[in-house]
């Protein structure tokens, strides 16, 4: 079928030629004129304006939006300004699903279906497939089903679904109504945190291993091994990365990408450990609060990232400071 792709990054590109490699027709937009050419050349149909963009899409309209949530609301309203009842306006972004939600309400008055469809699969996508998690009418959703299928990693090898007991297994679901689609998305994401921070915390702790070998004071000051003979040992962290990838209960695609970098520089010294957090995070844990469920692992995730963008610094230097003023603490720098 066709379908228009708006914002041409490495996401919504990939997108692009993964449907155009299934048969799919794809009208594609930019602001970037460089972006749009190279869709062209592999076979897109290029659009040099928003209004062209629209113009070359079929009824029912239905234009695929990867742009960031900043201004995705936005460019909905204009996109729509465009269109008739019937059409279908998606958004592949990681926009607040409130934003999904208030959206689809203002658009279903004008007859214009709203979907929203959470995109797990980054630059990998392309060979990979897409995870979707899809929120949006009935009717609009089944649509859009060839599409979906076509962006979803499909099932498993050796397995043999039937999408008469639902398209999960195939990679890609219908969540519920407008908004859903973003809310699944937005837990997948704050799930993500936690389990990112699990990995890097516990190759922490085997970096440390050999502790016992480095102790080079006994004041207590530093906080010296009582027992350092239990901390002799120098660890691999590619190869134990390396090794949990295979049978282990912990396996993951998340530990491949872990195993990989890690093979690729052993002491990260590429990367400065500012980590940055992109809102699902903090949307989680608003939902979390605003329900009353629990969520320790997931809030440790999130302000451990705020404290890796240096956040926690004047808190840091406040806690020396009241150690200093109550028991005459002096601070000790790095190394001493």
């Amino acid at each position: 079928m066709q379908i228009g792709m708006m914002g041409l990054g490495r996401m919504g590109a990939n997108m692009v030629r993964r449907l155009m490699r299934d048969g799919h027709e794809c009208v594609v937009y930019d602001i970037n004129s460089a972006s749009v050419a190279r869709m062209v050349k592999d076979g897109a149909v290029g659009a040099a304006s928003l209004e062209e963009f629209v113009g070359k899409l079929a009824k029912p309209r239905c234009a695929w939006l990867m742009l960031p949530a900043a201004i995705t609301g936005r460019i909905v309203d204009q996109v729509a300004a465009l269109m008739e009842p019937g059409d279908i306006i998606i958004d592949g972004g990681n926009s607040y699903y409130h934003d999904a939600v208030d959206q689809a309400a203002k658009l279903a008055v004008k007859g214009i279906n709203f979907v929203d469809v959470g995109t797990s699969g980054g630059v990998w996508g392309l060979e990979r497939g897409y995870c979707l998690m899809i929120g949006g009418p009935d009717e609009a959703v089944k649509h859009l089903d060839s599409v979906f299928a076509t962006l979803a990693p499909g099932a498993d090898a050796g397995a043999n679904p039937s999408k008469e007991d639902g398209t999960a297994a195939f990679g890609y679901l219908h969540c519920g109504p407008s908004g859903a689609g973003h809310f699944v998305k937005m837990v997948h994401n704050g799930i993500e945190y936690g389990v990112m921070a699990a990995y890097a915390e516990g190759m922490n702790i085997l970096k440390s291993a050999n502790a016992g070998k480095r102790q080079r004071t006994a004041d207590a000051e530093t906080s010296p091994l009582e027992s350092p003979q239990y901390y002799q040992f120098d660890v691999d962290l590619p190869a134990v990365a390396e090794v949990w990838r295979h049978g282990s209960v912990i396996g993951s695609w998340l530990l491949d990408l872990t195993a990989g970098a890690l093979k690729d520089d052993p002491s990260l010294a590429q990367f400065g450990g500012r980590v940055s957090d992109s809102g699902e995070g903090r949307w989680t844990l608003k939902a979390a609060i605003d329900t009353g469920v629990p969520a320790p692992v997931l809030s440790s995730a999130l302000f451990d990232r705020f404290s890796s963008q240096g956040e926690s610094q004047f808190a840091d230097k406040l806690l020396s400071a009241m150690r200093y003023a109550f028991g005459g603490h002096i601070e000790k720098k790095p190394g001493a």
